[in-house]
Protein backbone atom coordinates (compact mmCIF):
# COMPACT_ATOMS: atom_id res chain seq x y z
CA UNK A 1 0.00 0.00 0.00
CA UNK A 2 3.05 2.24 -0.18
CA UNK A 3 3.45 2.49 3.61
CA UNK A 4 7.14 1.69 3.57
CA UNK A 5 8.45 3.25 6.80
CA UNK A 6 7.46 4.98 10.02
CA UNK A 7 7.65 8.64 11.08
CA UNK A 8 8.68 7.93 14.67
CA UNK A 9 11.57 5.77 15.92
CA UNK A 10 10.20 4.48 19.25
CA UNK A 11 8.94 0.89 19.40
CA UNK A 12 5.20 0.45 19.28
CA UNK A 13 2.59 -0.98 21.62
CA UNK A 14 1.12 -3.53 19.19
CA UNK A 15 -2.49 -4.27 19.91
CA UNK A 16 -5.72 -4.40 17.99
CA UNK A 17 -8.10 -1.75 16.68
CA UNK A 18 -11.87 -2.14 16.65
CA UNK A 19 -12.09 -5.21 18.82
CA UNK A 20 -15.54 -3.78 19.42
CA UNK A 21 -17.23 -1.17 17.20
CA UNK A 22 -17.45 1.11 20.24
CA UNK A 23 -13.64 1.25 20.32
CA UNK A 24 -13.57 3.48 17.23
CA UNK A 25 -15.76 6.58 17.30
CA UNK A 26 -15.69 9.29 14.67
CA UNK A 27 -17.79 12.42 14.30
CA UNK A 28 -17.85 14.76 11.32
CA UNK A 29 -17.45 18.43 12.11
CA UNK A 30 -19.26 20.60 9.61
CA UNK A 31 -20.44 24.19 9.27
CA UNK A 32 -24.02 23.64 8.23
CA UNK A 33 -25.66 26.10 5.91
CA UNK A 34 -28.85 27.88 6.90
CA UNK A 35 -32.00 25.84 7.04
CA UNK A 36 -34.45 26.66 4.27
CA UNK A 37 -37.39 25.21 2.45
CA UNK A 38 -36.22 22.88 -0.28
CA UNK A 39 -36.30 19.42 -1.82
CA UNK A 40 -33.47 18.01 0.30
CA UNK A 41 -33.58 16.60 3.80
CA UNK A 42 -30.27 17.03 5.63
CA UNK A 43 -29.74 14.57 8.49
CA UNK A 44 -27.14 13.60 11.07
CA UNK A 45 -26.89 9.82 10.79
CA UNK A 46 -25.51 7.73 13.65
CA UNK A 47 -24.53 4.18 12.73
CA UNK A 48 -22.85 1.18 14.29
CA UNK A 49 -20.92 -1.34 12.21
CA UNK A 50 -22.01 0.03 8.80
CA UNK A 51 -19.58 0.69 5.93
CA UNK A 52 -20.76 3.80 4.12
CA UNK A 53 -21.44 2.33 0.66
CA UNK A 54 -23.45 -0.56 2.08
CA UNK A 55 -25.29 1.80 4.42
CA UNK A 56 -26.28 4.02 1.49
CA UNK A 57 -27.52 1.01 -0.48
CA UNK A 58 -29.66 -0.13 2.45
CA UNK A 59 -31.00 3.38 3.13
CA UNK A 60 -31.96 3.63 -0.53
CA UNK A 61 -33.98 0.42 -0.22
CA UNK A 62 -35.64 1.33 3.09
CA UNK A 63 -36.57 4.84 1.94
CA UNK A 64 -37.60 3.63 -1.52
CA UNK A 65 -35.52 6.27 -3.29
CA UNK A 66 -32.75 5.95 -5.87
CA UNK A 67 -29.25 5.61 -4.51
CA UNK A 68 -28.26 8.70 -6.51
CA UNK A 69 -30.63 10.75 -4.34
CA UNK A 70 -28.47 10.19 -1.25
CA UNK A 71 -25.27 12.20 -0.78
CA UNK A 72 -22.71 12.31 2.03
CA UNK A 73 -19.54 14.15 3.03
CA UNK A 74 -17.08 11.33 3.61
CA UNK A 75 -16.77 7.55 3.45
CA UNK A 76 -16.45 5.83 6.82
CA UNK A 77 -15.09 2.40 7.69
CA UNK A 78 -17.43 -0.36 8.83
CA UNK A 79 -16.41 -1.52 12.29
CA UNK A 80 -16.96 1.73 14.15
CA UNK A 81 -19.45 4.10 15.70
CA UNK A 82 -19.84 6.92 13.20
CA UNK A 83 -21.78 10.16 13.16
CA UNK A 84 -21.95 11.67 9.69
CA UNK A 85 -24.06 14.11 7.73
CA UNK A 86 -26.08 13.00 4.71
CA UNK A 87 -28.61 14.58 2.37
CA UNK A 88 -31.66 12.84 0.95
CA UNK A 89 -33.89 14.00 -1.88
CA UNK A 90 -37.06 12.97 -0.09
CA UNK A 91 -39.61 14.20 2.40
CA UNK A 92 -38.22 14.48 5.96
CA UNK A 93 -41.14 12.36 7.20
CA UNK A 94 -39.58 9.37 5.46
CA UNK A 95 -36.49 9.81 7.60
CA UNK A 96 -38.56 10.25 10.75
CA UNK A 97 -40.26 6.94 10.04
CA UNK A 98 -37.03 5.07 9.26
CA UNK A 99 -36.32 2.01 11.39
CA UNK A 100 -33.01 0.19 10.80
CA UNK A 101 -30.83 -1.88 13.07
CA UNK A 102 -27.85 0.08 14.41
CA UNK A 103 -28.88 3.27 12.59
CA UNK A 104 -30.36 6.43 14.14
CA UNK A 105 -31.47 9.66 12.51
CA UNK A 106 -30.52 12.26 15.12
CA UNK A 107 -31.27 15.59 13.43
CA UNK A 108 -33.20 16.59 10.30
CA UNK A 109 -33.74 19.87 8.48
CA UNK A 110 -34.56 20.80 4.92
CA UNK A 111 -32.50 22.69 2.37
CA UNK A 112 -32.57 23.78 -1.26
CA UNK A 113 -29.26 22.01 -1.94
CA UNK A 114 -27.62 18.69 -1.15
CA UNK A 115 -24.37 17.90 0.62
CA UNK A 116 -21.30 17.06 -1.42
CA UNK A 117 -18.28 14.86 -0.84
CA UNK A 118 -15.79 16.71 1.35
CA UNK A 119 -18.29 19.29 2.59
CA UNK A 120 -17.20 18.67 6.19
CA UNK A 121 -14.01 20.20 7.59
CA UNK A 122 -12.66 17.89 10.24
CA UNK A 123 -13.23 14.53 11.90
CA UNK A 124 -13.02 14.05 15.66
CA UNK A 125 -11.89 10.63 16.93
CA UNK A 126 -12.08 8.69 20.19
CA UNK A 127 -10.18 5.41 19.83
CA UNK A 128 -9.14 2.49 22.03
CA UNK A 129 -6.25 0.15 21.16
CA UNK A 130 -6.82 -3.15 22.99
CA UNK A 131 -4.82 -6.34 23.49
CA UNK A 132 -1.55 -4.44 23.77
CA UNK A 133 1.62 -6.44 23.06
CA UNK A 134 3.36 -5.04 26.16
CA UNK A 135 2.39 -4.31 29.76
CA UNK A 136 0.37 -1.11 30.30
CA UNK A 137 3.24 0.72 32.02
CA UNK A 138 5.54 -0.05 29.10
CA UNK A 139 2.82 0.91 26.63
CA UNK A 140 2.31 4.36 28.14
CA UNK A 141 6.06 5.04 28.17
CA UNK A 142 6.25 4.18 24.47
CA UNK A 143 3.09 6.15 23.72
CA UNK A 144 4.55 9.18 25.49
CA UNK A 145 7.68 9.06 23.33
CA UNK A 146 5.73 8.63 20.09
CA UNK A 147 3.07 11.16 21.02
CA UNK A 148 5.62 13.80 22.04
CA UNK A 149 7.42 13.50 18.69
CA UNK A 150 4.16 13.93 16.78
CA UNK A 151 3.03 16.83 18.99
CA UNK A 152 6.38 18.57 18.67
CA UNK A 153 6.26 18.20 14.88
CA UNK A 154 2.60 19.24 14.79
CA UNK A 155 1.45 16.21 12.86
CA UNK A 156 2.45 13.09 10.94
CA UNK A 157 2.77 11.85 7.34
CA UNK A 158 -0.49 12.30 5.45
CA UNK A 159 -0.47 8.76 4.09
CA UNK A 160 -3.70 7.15 2.96
CA UNK A 161 -4.74 4.53 5.50
CA UNK A 162 -5.41 0.84 5.07
CA UNK A 163 -9.15 1.28 4.56
CA UNK A 164 -8.44 3.20 1.34
CA UNK A 165 -7.19 -0.07 -0.12
CA UNK A 166 -9.50 -2.53 1.64
CA UNK A 167 -9.25 -3.32 5.32
CA UNK A 168 -9.40 -7.11 5.01
CA UNK A 169 -8.54 -7.40 1.30
CA UNK A 170 -6.17 -4.58 0.31
CA UNK A 171 -6.78 -4.94 -3.44
CA UNK A 172 -8.63 -1.75 -4.36
CA UNK A 173 -5.51 -0.09 -5.82
CA UNK A 174 -4.67 -3.28 -7.73
CA UNK A 175 -8.12 -3.20 -9.34
CA UNK A 176 -7.55 0.47 -10.13
CA UNK A 177 -4.27 -0.12 -11.93
CA UNK A 178 -5.83 -2.89 -14.04
CA UNK A 179 -8.63 -0.51 -15.05
CA UNK A 180 -6.11 2.18 -15.97
CA UNK A 181 -4.19 -0.32 -18.10
CA UNK A 182 -7.38 -1.43 -19.89
CA UNK A 183 -7.41 -4.89 -18.28
CA UNK A 184 -11.11 -4.89 -17.34
CA UNK A 185 -11.30 -8.67 -17.10
CA UNK A 186 -8.42 -8.65 -14.65
CA UNK A 187 -10.03 -5.83 -12.69
CA UNK A 188 -13.31 -7.74 -12.35
CA UNK A 189 -11.64 -11.01 -11.40
CA UNK A 190 -9.43 -9.31 -8.83
CA UNK A 191 -12.42 -7.60 -7.24
CA UNK A 192 -14.87 -10.50 -7.11
CA UNK A 193 -12.35 -13.29 -6.46
CA UNK A 194 -8.80 -12.88 -5.01
CA UNK A 195 -9.44 -14.61 -1.65
CA UNK A 196 -7.52 -13.18 1.30
CA UNK A 197 -7.33 -14.92 4.66
CA UNK A 198 -8.97 -13.01 7.47
CA UNK A 199 -12.03 -12.01 5.47
CA UNK A 200 -14.26 -14.72 6.91
CA UNK A 201 -14.56 -18.37 5.99
CA UNK A 202 -17.67 -18.25 3.78
CA UNK A 203 -16.39 -15.26 1.79
CA UNK A 204 -12.92 -16.74 1.45
CA UNK A 205 -14.20 -20.11 0.26
CA UNK A 206 -16.61 -18.54 -2.24
CA UNK A 207 -13.88 -16.37 -3.76
CA UNK A 208 -11.50 -19.34 -3.82
CA UNK A 209 -14.08 -21.49 -5.62
CA UNK A 210 -14.67 -18.83 -8.25
CA UNK A 211 -10.98 -18.15 -8.77
CA UNK A 212 -10.20 -21.85 -9.25
CA UNK A 213 -12.75 -22.51 -12.00
CA UNK A 214 -14.52 -19.24 -12.88
CA UNK A 215 -17.90 -20.99 -12.80
CA UNK A 216 -20.18 -18.01 -12.28
CA UNK A 217 -23.49 -19.89 -12.06
CA UNK A 218 -22.21 -22.24 -9.38
CA UNK A 219 -20.39 -19.44 -7.56
CA UNK A 220 -23.64 -17.45 -7.27
CA UNK A 221 -25.12 -20.36 -5.32
CA UNK A 222 -22.52 -20.02 -2.59
CA UNK A 223 -21.54 -16.32 -2.67
CA UNK A 224 -22.71 -14.87 0.68
CA UNK A 225 -25.42 -12.23 0.50
CA UNK A 226 -23.12 -9.83 2.34
CA UNK A 227 -21.03 -9.61 -0.86
CA UNK A 228 -23.75 -7.55 -2.50
CA UNK A 229 -21.60 -5.70 -5.04
CA UNK A 230 -19.72 -8.83 -6.06
CA UNK A 231 -23.02 -10.66 -6.54
CA UNK A 232 -24.34 -7.82 -8.72
CA UNK A 233 -21.31 -8.18 -10.99
CA UNK A 234 -21.64 -11.96 -11.18
CA UNK A 235 -25.37 -11.76 -11.93
CA UNK A 236 -24.63 -9.41 -14.81
CA UNK A 237 -21.87 -11.63 -16.18
CA UNK A 238 -24.06 -14.71 -15.94
CA UNK A 239 -26.38 -13.06 -18.48
CA UNK A 240 -23.70 -11.15 -20.42
CA UNK A 241 -20.56 -13.32 -20.51
CA UNK A 242 -17.37 -11.44 -21.22
CA UNK A 243 -18.84 -7.93 -20.89
CA UNK A 244 -16.48 -6.91 -18.11
CA UNK A 245 -16.77 -3.16 -18.70
CA UNK A 246 -20.54 -3.16 -18.24
CA UNK A 247 -20.17 -5.53 -15.30
CA UNK A 248 -18.03 -2.93 -13.57
CA UNK A 249 -20.65 -0.31 -14.34
CA UNK A 250 -23.12 -2.18 -12.11
CA UNK A 251 -21.11 -0.84 -9.15
CA UNK A 252 -21.97 2.50 -7.52
CA UNK A 253 -20.11 5.31 -9.25
CA UNK A 254 -18.28 6.38 -6.09
CA UNK A 255 -16.97 2.82 -5.64
CA UNK A 256 -15.82 2.68 -9.26
CA UNK A 257 -14.09 6.01 -8.79
CA UNK A 258 -12.50 4.67 -5.61
CA UNK A 259 -10.54 2.10 -7.61
CA UNK A 260 -8.79 4.86 -9.56
CA UNK A 261 -8.40 7.00 -6.46
CA UNK A 262 -6.90 4.07 -4.54
CA UNK A 263 -4.18 3.62 -7.15
CA UNK A 264 -3.44 7.35 -7.05
CA UNK A 265 -3.27 7.00 -3.27
CA UNK A 266 -0.81 4.14 -3.56
CA UNK A 267 1.49 6.25 -5.76
CA UNK A 268 1.19 9.13 -3.29
CA UNK A 269 2.02 6.89 -0.32
CA UNK A 270 5.14 5.65 -2.08
CA UNK A 271 6.22 9.23 -2.82
CA UNK A 272 5.81 10.28 0.83
CA UNK A 273 7.65 7.16 1.98
CA UNK A 274 10.57 7.89 -0.32
CA UNK A 275 10.74 11.52 0.84
CA UNK A 276 11.03 10.25 4.42
CA UNK A 277 13.60 7.61 3.45
CA UNK A 278 15.70 10.39 1.92
CA UNK A 279 15.45 12.22 5.25
CA UNK A 280 13.67 15.20 3.71
CA UNK A 281 11.22 17.21 5.85
CA UNK A 282 7.47 16.93 5.41
CA UNK A 283 6.64 20.09 7.34
CA UNK A 284 9.22 22.41 5.81
CA UNK A 285 9.60 23.61 2.23
CA UNK A 286 12.55 22.80 -0.01
CA UNK A 287 13.63 24.47 -3.21
CA UNK A 288 11.33 23.39 -6.10
CA UNK A 289 8.62 21.97 -3.83
CA UNK A 290 5.01 22.81 -4.69
CA UNK A 291 3.15 24.19 -1.69
CA UNK A 292 -0.57 24.67 -1.08
CA UNK A 293 -1.55 27.76 0.95
CA UNK A 294 -3.99 27.19 3.81
CA UNK A 295 -7.50 28.58 3.40
CA UNK A 296 -9.48 30.38 6.09
CA UNK A 297 -10.31 27.03 7.73
CA UNK A 298 -6.67 25.94 7.83
CA UNK A 299 -7.22 23.41 5.03
CA UNK A 300 -4.91 23.16 1.98
CA UNK A 301 -6.19 25.12 -1.01
CA UNK A 302 -5.57 22.74 -3.90
CA UNK A 303 -6.62 25.34 -6.44
CA UNK A 304 -3.66 27.57 -5.55
CA UNK A 305 -0.30 25.89 -6.12
CA UNK A 306 2.89 27.83 -5.42
CA UNK A 307 6.27 26.68 -6.75
CA UNK A 308 9.10 27.29 -4.32
CA UNK A 309 11.94 29.26 -5.91
CA UNK A 310 15.01 30.93 -4.45
CA UNK A 311 13.19 34.24 -4.24
CA UNK A 312 10.34 32.89 -2.09
CA UNK A 313 12.05 29.97 -0.31
CA UNK A 314 12.38 31.73 3.05
CA UNK A 315 8.76 32.86 3.08
CA UNK A 316 7.47 29.49 1.88
CA UNK A 317 9.46 27.67 4.54
CA UNK A 318 8.13 30.00 7.25
CA UNK A 319 4.52 29.53 6.10
CA UNK A 320 4.81 25.75 6.05
CA UNK A 321 6.40 25.58 9.50
CA UNK A 322 3.60 27.79 10.88
CA UNK A 323 0.86 25.67 9.30
CA UNK A 324 -0.12 28.40 6.84
CA UNK A 325 0.86 26.28 3.84
CA UNK A 326 1.55 22.64 3.05
CA UNK A 327 4.18 20.81 1.02
CA UNK A 328 2.41 18.67 -1.59
CA UNK A 329 2.85 15.66 -3.83
CA UNK A 330 0.65 14.69 -6.79
CA UNK A 331 -2.37 12.47 -6.87
CA UNK A 332 -1.27 11.60 -10.37
CA UNK A 333 -3.70 12.09 -13.25
CA UNK A 334 -3.74 12.98 -16.92
CA UNK A 335 -3.25 16.72 -16.26
CA UNK A 336 -0.71 16.43 -13.46
CA UNK A 337 2.45 18.52 -13.44
CA UNK A 338 5.29 17.04 -11.42
CA UNK A 339 7.53 18.96 -9.05
CA UNK A 340 11.09 19.85 -9.88
CA UNK A 341 14.21 19.38 -7.78
CA UNK A 342 14.53 16.60 -5.24
CA UNK A 343 10.78 16.12 -4.79
CA UNK A 344 10.38 15.94 -8.56
CA UNK A 345 13.04 13.24 -8.69
CA UNK A 346 11.05 11.26 -6.12
CA UNK A 347 7.83 11.61 -8.10
CA UNK A 348 9.39 10.57 -11.41
CA UNK A 349 11.15 7.59 -9.85
CA UNK A 350 7.90 6.16 -8.46
CA UNK A 351 5.97 6.74 -11.70
CA UNK A 352 8.71 5.08 -13.75
CA UNK A 353 8.86 2.10 -11.40
CA UNK A 354 5.10 1.68 -11.68
CA UNK A 355 5.21 1.93 -15.49
CA UNK A 356 2.26 4.33 -15.49
CA UNK A 357 1.65 7.29 -17.81
CA UNK A 358 -0.56 10.36 -17.70
CA UNK A 359 -2.69 9.09 -20.57
CA UNK A 360 -3.58 5.94 -18.61
CA UNK A 361 -5.85 8.09 -16.45
CA UNK A 362 -8.07 8.78 -19.46
CA UNK A 363 -10.50 5.85 -19.51
CA UNK A 364 -12.68 6.01 -22.65
CA UNK A 365 -14.64 2.87 -21.71
CA UNK A 366 -15.80 4.45 -18.42
CA UNK A 367 -15.12 8.11 -19.03
CA UNK A 368 -16.75 9.26 -15.79
CA UNK A 369 -13.90 7.77 -13.74
CA UNK A 370 -11.10 9.36 -15.75
CA UNK A 371 -9.01 11.55 -13.47
CA UNK A 372 -7.22 14.81 -14.18
CA UNK A 373 -5.30 14.50 -10.94
CA UNK A 374 -4.69 16.99 -8.14
CA UNK A 375 -2.20 17.53 -5.33
CA UNK A 376 -2.32 16.52 -1.67
CA UNK A 377 -0.46 17.76 1.37
CA UNK A 378 2.25 15.35 2.54
CA UNK A 379 1.87 16.35 6.21
CA UNK A 380 -1.27 15.96 8.33
CA UNK A 381 -1.71 18.39 11.24
CA UNK A 382 -3.28 16.91 14.37
CA UNK A 383 -5.22 18.90 16.96
CA UNK A 384 -6.80 18.23 20.37
CA UNK A 385 -4.33 15.37 20.63
CA UNK A 386 -4.24 13.43 23.90
CA UNK A 387 -3.46 9.85 24.91
CA UNK A 388 -3.72 7.87 28.14
CA UNK A 389 -4.27 4.41 29.54
CA UNK A 390 -7.88 3.37 29.98
CA UNK A 391 -7.73 0.15 31.95
CA UNK A 392 -5.45 -2.13 29.94
CA UNK A 393 -6.14 -0.28 26.69
CA UNK A 394 -4.49 2.79 25.18
CA UNK A 395 -6.94 5.60 24.45
CA UNK A 396 -6.28 8.33 21.89
CA UNK A 397 -8.39 11.45 21.30
CA UNK A 398 -7.63 13.78 18.40
CA UNK A 399 -9.03 15.83 15.55
CA UNK A 400 -7.88 15.64 11.92
CA UNK A 401 -8.58 17.62 8.79
CA UNK A 402 -10.94 15.91 6.38
CA UNK A 403 -9.10 13.51 4.12
CA UNK A 404 -6.48 12.56 6.73
CA UNK A 405 -6.57 9.03 8.10
CA UNK A 406 -6.69 8.15 11.78
CA UNK A 407 -5.27 4.72 11.01
CA UNK A 408 -1.98 6.19 9.78
CA UNK A 409 -1.60 8.02 13.10
CA UNK A 410 -2.51 4.86 15.03
CA UNK A 411 -0.02 2.88 12.94
CA UNK A 412 2.75 4.99 14.48
CA UNK A 413 1.68 3.91 17.96
CA UNK A 414 1.09 0.24 17.12
CA UNK A 415 4.17 -0.32 14.88
CA UNK A 416 2.94 -3.58 13.41
CA UNK A 417 5.46 -5.23 11.03
CA UNK A 418 5.09 -4.49 7.30
CA UNK A 419 3.56 -7.88 6.50
CA UNK A 420 0.73 -7.22 8.97
CA UNK A 421 -1.31 -4.68 7.04
CA UNK A 422 -4.52 -5.34 9.01
CA UNK A 423 -4.41 -3.27 12.19
CA UNK A 424 -7.73 -4.74 13.30
CA UNK A 425 -6.53 -8.22 14.26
Amino acid sequence: MGLECFFTDAPGVGGKLKKYPEDFRVKEEIDLFDESEGDYSIAKVWSRNWETNRLIKRLSKELNIAREKIDFCGTKDKRAITTQWMSFKCDPEKLNDLSMKDVEIQEIFTSHRSLTMGAHKRNKFEILIRDLAVEPEVAIDRANEIGKKIKDEGGFPNWFGVQRFGTLRPITHIVGKKILKGDFEGAVKTYVASPKKGEGRSCYEAREFLEDGWNIEEALKIYPQVLTFERDILKYLSKNPGDFVSALKTLPHNLLMMFVHAYQSYLFNRMVSLRLKRDLPLNDALLDDVILPADSDGLPNKDTQVKVRKRNLSKASDMVRKGKAFVSAPLYGHKSELSEGEQGDIERKIIEEEDIEKEDFIIPEISSISSTGTRRNVFAPVKEFEWKLQGKALRLDFSLNKGSYATTLLREFMKHPPEKVNLYS
